[in-house]
């Protein structure tokens, strides 16, 4: 790339090689040239005067995009579409006549954005299904790991560390579902004219209703779609690129949550993002290892959710049958979407695969909050013992008071078996205490849980795409 003009940081730092060709030139007049043979072809099969021998000539010149030629025809009519017409024209003599018959411009550009989001979605939707069974092995693996849980970040029960990712997986297949659903849904425009009538279509069929309707339907058939949309303007409904671009903040939201679960995990030094051999933290701090890579997951899906408002305000915006405040705003903001999803993704696989765990650490944390936690078994012990529960509920109050003042005031260890142990109304030894306090009788059914999610849910969505599975993804930075 040159040093002298602008690069945009998705193309040099962030989004992969696979996403940046999807939104490349070639790819956009690949497709250009895909539509307008399928429209001759279509044109072709309803009757109208266009010869298999032109068809034939478009598809020997398909994926020459002669791009010079075009650049010379724009600057002389000021329009991309008809510059590439002629273009391809230079290139198909015999076929030039009858390029881009009875279109308008939204027939190529409109109906290859979509494409171009299909094909988008299911680069995205790849990633997603790695990115589900790189955080499913993680939660396998450490499933029965008691660990202290949080609620507001205060200590609450204990969950497991497998559970915990549980969680991170529930969002991750709740994204997956959502684009199933829209690629499921997704609908070419079709060739509806400027205004969405099929007014020139009408006249090109002599008046015949049903040969317009059959054009779209053969068009969204040789585009591998399911259907066109029924009605519209001159563009498809904005309303699309919303509901696409939803779809990525839905997937940025998960993977931004992970990303704020992991800083604070690495923070409280229980489990870490992986750090390479060579990898600086700090140019100040050579002991830092700052968690860099779920900083950028957090950065670049803050932007993918703001950048979903672009296309709502676009869709809110358009007036009557179609206006052009559309199109500088839609082609920087889906696309960017996509090139920062992609890149999130990338992180997000990168991550969970070599997330380093500290089970010293994650136990030790646990066992100085498991005390406090305990305490109601340890009363009922107590009790069966021939305790007064009123009396030991009072006297664990007070002892839990003064081992939080230790722990809280003095920056001492927590004491409070101690006290237990040491107060007679308990009948208890320290022992005893300690053996009411294995962790594992505190998680209570997150082992379970999570072992049925991974069977029940998880492993169903990896087995149906078991060819989308095992990708190397590569960090730039």
């Amino acid at each position: 790339m040159p040093n002298n003009t602008y690069n945009s940081p998705f193309n040099a730092r962030y989004a992969s090689k696979e996403m940046q060709y999807i939104y490349s030139p070639d790819f956009k007049f690949k497709t250009w040239r895909k539509l307008w043979i399928a429209l001759a072809e279509a044109e072709n099969e309803l009757g109208l005067n266009v010869t298999k021998e032109q068809i034939e000539e478009l598809k020997a010149h398909a994926d020459e995009i002669n791009y010079e030629v075009a650049q010379e025809y724009e600057k002389k009519f000021r329009h991309d579409v008809m510059s590439h017409v002629h273009a391809y024209g230079e290139q198909c003599p015999n076929a030039k006549g009858i390029i881009h018959l009875g279109a308008t411009s939204c027939y190529v550009g409109d109906n290859t954005d979509v494409i171009t989001m299909r094909e988008a979605l299911l680069l995205i939707k790849k990633k997603l299904v790695n990115a589900i069974a790189s955080v499913a092995k993680f939660a396998d693996e450490y499933k029965e790991m008691p660990c202290l849980g949080f609620t507001h970040f205060q200590p609450a029960q204990p969950t497991t560390v497998g559970k915990r990712a549980t969680l991170w997986l529930m969002d991750l297949v709740m994204d997956y579902e959502e684009v199933n659903h829209v690629l499921d849904t997704l609908m070419l425009l079709g060739s509806k004219g400027t205004t969405g009538t099929q007014a020139s279509f009408l006249e090109l069929f002599n008046g015949d209703h049903n040969k317009c309707k059959e054009l779209d339907k053969k068009i969204a058939e040789k585009m591998g779609f399911k259907a066109c949309f029924p009605v519209s303007g001159q563009t498809y409904a904005r309303k699309l690129d919303t509901i696409v671009c939803n779809c990525l903040a839905l997937i940025a939201q998960s993977c931004c949550k992970f990303s704020n679960d992991l800083r604070l995990l690495q923070n409280l030094k229980e489990i870490e993002e992986p750090f390479e051999k060579n990898q600086i933290g700090s140019s100040a701090m050579a002991y830092k290892r700052n968690p860099m890579r779920s900083e950028r997951i957090a950065s670049l899906s803050r932007y993918v959710m703001i950048d979903a408002l672009n296309p709502a305000w676009t869709a809110s915006a358009q007036w009557f049958e179609r206006t052009l405040d559309d199109s500088a705003n839609k082609r920087v903001s889906v696309a960017e979407a996509f090139l920062a999803t992609d890149g999130i993704l990338d992180l997000y696989i990168n991550v969970t695969n070599g997330l380093v765990v500290y089970p010293k650490v994650i136990e030790a944390r646990l066992m100085s909050e498991l005390p406090f936690m305990a305490t109601e078994n340890i009363m009922m012990d107590a009790v069966k013992k021939g305790g007064d529960r009123q009396e030991l509920h009072e006297k664990i109050r007070v002892h839990s008071m003064a081992a939080g003042a230790v722990v809280k005031v003095e920056g001492g260890q927590n004491d409070l078996v101690d006290r237990i142990a040491a107060d007679p109304a308990f009948m208890m030894t320290k022992e005893e205490i300690m053996a009411v306090m294995k962790p594992e009788n505190f998680v209570g059914r997150a082992p379970q849980q999570t072992a049925d999610f991974l069977a029940d849910t998880v492993k169903p969505i990896l087995d149906a795409n078991k060819d989308l599975l095992g990708i190397d993804v590569e960090i730039n930075v």
